[in-house]
């Protein structure tokens, strides 16, 4: 697979450089891997996120205006290791405590759980949310064990809006708890991405099959479906979502008179062409099941480098997620204005 690099196994470093200069000065470079706003308020309870390059424009790329105050960068699809979010950490904490928020997989789990112990070390206080909002994962009874996938982007948005403000680690850990339980996602793959170093697919799958519930890292799925048109296959994925809805003995089902964050992901090839008529067919299926769209996200926002696929995040909302909502943001890579589309 061709990719305009140079050493394949520099570009993590060579790609966060270039991120720094496309911050323009808003952001710096910390430490070996690790990029951090320049202008983060004492005594501020500090976001940070992290996770593997490859997945442009997250996780790195949600560092900025009322989202996360930093990022730890692994290399592709690979964790950061324990210095690298030692180094984030105290460069982000301000002296009242640092909110780590990531997907849930086990190489990030333990890399950010021994720089906590280390950072703590250090009396920097630290508390984790992992972001599990992946479906097909694991069962709901087992929903702490999901991955964490597209939802990252709404649930990083609304807790960096909350973070402006919390007047705790606790406060604000409780407000992405509640926030990571109304989010739920499904993806779907049609076709493999590719790590650089190998320049070779992480799986194979037949032109008449799609890869339900595939991972961001290269990971295939859990199962197969058959290949269809974007009208067949949407009602699929959003079927998956509401019934986990229902099957959640933690949360309410998704009813009539709900409102719900949409957003749709390219999982890097796939194009806008066909996410929105994805989305199309999606508003139809809430319109008919009486969900309100709140508002709506769409793009290539979470991605497995040439990956073709999408998926469906659902965030439901109250008034107290829909205010942080409406906080605009703005990053390098997502930004967004006050209120929302349809307000």
């Amino acid at each position: 697979m061709k990719k305009l690099i140079n050493d394949p196994l520099n570009v993590a470093d060579e790609l966060m450089a270039g991120l720094i200069e496309a911050y323009n000065g808003e952001c710096s470079l910390v430490g070996r891997r690790s990029i951090v706003k320049n202008d983060i308020p004492d005594n501020k309870v500090a976001l940070l996120v992290g996770g593997g390059a490859g997945h442009e424009p997250i996780y790195h790329g949600l560092v900025g205006r009322n989202l996360a105050d930093g990022a730890a960068c692994g290399d592709v699809f690979a964790a950061p290791s324990p210095d690298i979010v030692l180094e984030a950490t105290e460069a982000v904490n301000k002296g009242n405590g640092v909110l780590y928020l990531y997907g849930n997989y086990a190489g990030d789990v333990m890399n950010f759980d021994i720089g906590a112990e280390d950072a703590e070390d250090e009396d920097i206080e630290v508390k984790t949310v992992l972001i599990c909002d992946d479906v097909c994962s694991a069962p709901v009874t087992q929903k702490h064990d999901r991955r964490g996938v597209a939802g990252l982007v709404p649930i990083v948005k609304l807790v960096g809006a909350a973070s402006q403000t919390a007047g705790s680690l606790d406060e604000l850990a409780a407000f992405a708890e509640k926030t990571n339980l109304q989010t739920r996602s499904v993806g779907v793959s049609m076709s493999p991405g590719s790590i650089p170093a190998t320049g070779k697919p992480t799986f194979e799958l037949d032109d008449d099959k799609v890869g339900l519930g595939m991972g961001i890292h290269g990971e295939q799925g859990v199962g197969e479906i058959p290949m269809t048109t974007a009208d067949e296959l949407t009602p699929q994925i959003i079927d998956l979502i509401f019934q986990d809805f229902d099957d959640d003995t933690d949360v309410e089902a998704l009813t009539e008179g709900d409102e719900v964050i949409v957003f749709v992901n390219s999982l890097g090839s796939t194009t806008m062409m066909e996410l929105l008529i994805c989305l199309r067919k999606a508003k139809e299926i809430l319109n008919e099941r009486g969900i309100k769209v709140y508002d709506v996200l769409t793009g290539p926002l979470v991605t497995c480098q040439e990956m073709s696929g999408i998926s469906f995040s659902f965030t439901r909302v109250d008034d107290e997620l829909k205010a942080a909502w409406d906080m605009p943001c703005q990053s390098n890579c997502f930004s967004k204005m006050e209120g929302r589309y349809g307000g």
